[in-house]
This record gives structure tokens, C-alpha cells and sequence, in this order.
């Protein structure tokens, strides 16, 4: 590990433990290719080796720096309920597209189709805010009212997606493993937070931690909007 990079992003393996990024699951729910990164069992749950998370998570954020310096494109996604809304949250901090409901299949595989819906959306949004519906029934305005509330369930977090993204941030690999194929059958770069029960060479930039504490979660999403603030191409005045 390198103590240049791990003071630049205040990687510390005492708030990361206090975090509780190193409890894994169940000996039966561990995946054989994790067990490198395992220190041992404790009441029945694996513990995670943190030093060697760290090493992970500095190569993943490194490569977030250099993705935000170079203004590509990264998408979060994470639809395990209690990470929808932090999910929503900092991916509207730092101005990305985000997918916090279930992943519609054929997201990245079948885009043009997609774009066609949030095309779809967006001049569904512009009638109405432009008064267009107003001479519609009250039955048609309702029936209108309801298509937008759940096209904006589904593709309001990548509304203003134009192209696919250049990487996607995934809370649970497991979780949103079609995400993670989709991905990389397009040749979209990976970092995705890898518990112990799924295999981390999912993951181009696999960060072996807890994916199921909110507290372990929201210490990388933190470390993550850190990053994102600090590598934004500074605009002259």
C-alpha cells in the first residue's frame, strides 16, 4: 500500500473498522475467490483483512479520480431499499445519473431503445410544464399524470443520459449483477462494493467490504463524493 495515496483519500483502517466494512456474511455464504481477502471467523461471520481493502479501494478511487478529471461519465446504481434514497443523494451531489429502482434489462445492451423512452420522457415533461395538456379531460390529464409519475420512476435518474456511461458505481454486486453483465458486455469499467458472498473479479475495481450496513455503505459513498468534488476540472472565472 502506498501512505502517499492513502493520506490523499484519508483511507483510515480504525473509521473504516468503526464503519464496519469488515464483517462479511455466513461461512456458507462465502464465495471461494474472496477467501484471500479474509483475516479469519468470528461468531460464525467472516471478517474482512481491511488492510487489504484499503489497497482496493485506493485502486478504485484512483480511477474515479482520473474518470472525473478527464469529465467522463460514471453511473451509480444501487436498488437495495435501505440504499435507494443514499443512493439518489449523491448521485444528485455530484450531478451523475443514477438507477436506485429495479434495473431495466437491456439498459446499456439495447440503449437506442432506452433513449427513445427518455426521449419520450423528457417531451412528455416539456407539454406539461409548457400547458399543453391543459385542454385534455381531467381523465386523460390523470391517465397522462400517472404515465410521466412512472416513467419517472424508472428513468428519472438517467434522464439526461445522452450515451452510455463511461463506468457505473454498484452497491451490491449480487444485487445488481444484471447491471454488472450489462456493463461488461459493453465494455463499461466496473467498481462495484464485493461482500464475501460474490465473486470481486466481477468488478474491474472491486472494493472487498460490508454491503449490507448502512454505516459501511455510506463510508464509501463518502470517500466516493470526496473524490468526485476534488477531481472536477476547475472553471476559471
Amino acid at each position: 500500500m502506498n501512505t502517499e495515496d492513502n493520506n490523499t483519500f484519508n483511507l483510515n483502517i480504525e473509521e473504516m473498522t468503526k464503519a464496519g466494512l469488515q464483517f462479511g456474511h455466513k461461512k456458507a455464504k462465502v464465495h471461494p475467490k474472496v477467501k484471500p481477502y479474509l483475516l479469519g471467523v468470528r461468531n460464525t461471520i467472516y471478517l474482512i483483512d481491511l488492510e487489504k481493502t484499503q489497497d482496493k479501494f485506493i485502486a478504485a478511487l484512483k480511477f474515479v479520480e482520473s474518470l472525473i478529471a478527464e469529465q467522463k461519465s460514471l453511473l451509480l446504481v444501487g436498488t437495495k431499499t435501505q440504499f435507494k434514497q443514499m443512493v439518489k443523494d449523491a448521485a444528485l451531489e455530484m450531478d451523475m445519473p443514477y438507477v436506485n429502482e429495479r434495473w431495466l434489462g437491456g439498459t446499456f445492451t439495447n440503449f437506442k431503445i432506452i433513449k427513445r423512452r427518455l426521449d419520450y420522457f423528457k417531451e412528455l415533461e416539456r407539454k406539461k410544464a409548457a400547458g399543453e395538456f391543459d385542454k385534455y379531460t381531467k381523465k386523460e390529464q390523470a391517465e397522462v399524470g400517472k404515465e410521466l409519475k412512472d416513467l419517472a420512476k424508472k428513468l428519472g435518474g438517467i434522464k439526461n443520459l445522452d450515451k452510455m456511461p463511461d463506468a457505473i458505481f454498484v452497491v451490491d454486486l449480487k444485487k445488481d449483477k444484471l447491471a454488472v453483465k450489462e456493463a461488461k458486455m459493453n465494455g463499461i469499467k466496473v467498481i462495484g462494493i464485493s461482500d464475501v458472498n460474490i465473486d470481486p473479479e466481477l468488478a474491474d475495481y472491486p472494493i472487498i467490504a460490508n454491503d449490507d450496513a448502512i454505516s459501511s455503505v455510506k463510508y464509501i459513498i463518502d470517500k466516493l463524493k470526496e473524490v468526485v468534488a476534488a477531481s472536477k476540472p476547475k472553471v476559471s472565472a
